[in-house]
């Protein structure tokens, strides 16, 4: 096993070798976090999940924001997709927002990066860009 953000491919393959023991060491070696109170077999997964996603960079922010989303049960969003056409009234001023069919946002004719950079602009303060359009709601309890 190699360093922590050292880890090369081969090291997954070689996980299977190893005792509880050794898997216990090389999970504290590699990634500095507090062992998990798992089996040996769960502990093998979690461990070369570690190795890969050192070496792939792990998940996207947008994958760990749904997960985080998903995991408190408490909205749900849907994703602006392309072909979209987004309205929302603001200060009595009604606002459009288009994806393209390339995924970019578009808005008084210029492109955006996030429905919450033009969220901001249209409001001078910081929201949500999807709960500012609609994209997400608050799950209704059961």
């Amino acid at each position: 096993m190699t360093g922590k953000g050292k880890a090369a491919p081969y090291d997954v393959a070689l996980l299977e070798d190893l005792s509880f023991g050794e898997l216990k060491a090389a999970w504290g070696r590699h990634t500095g976090k507090p062992l998990p109170r798992v089996s040996a077999g769960l502990l093998r997964l979690a461990l070369a999940w570690e190795l890969q996603a050192s070496v792939s960079g792990g998940i996207s922010r947008a994958t760990r924001q749904r997960l985080d989303q998903l995991a408190m049960d408490k909205t749900t969003t849907r994703p602006a997709r392309p072909g979209m056409r987004l309205v929302r009234e603001w200060n009595g001023t009604v606002h459009q927002v288009t994806i393209g069919e390339d995924g970019v946002i578009s808005w008084q004719g210029k492109e955006w990066r996030s429905l919450s950079e033009v969220a901001r602009a249209i409001t001078g303060t910081r929201w949500s860009g999807p709960a500012f359009f609609g994209l997400k709601q608050k799950k209704v309890a059961a």
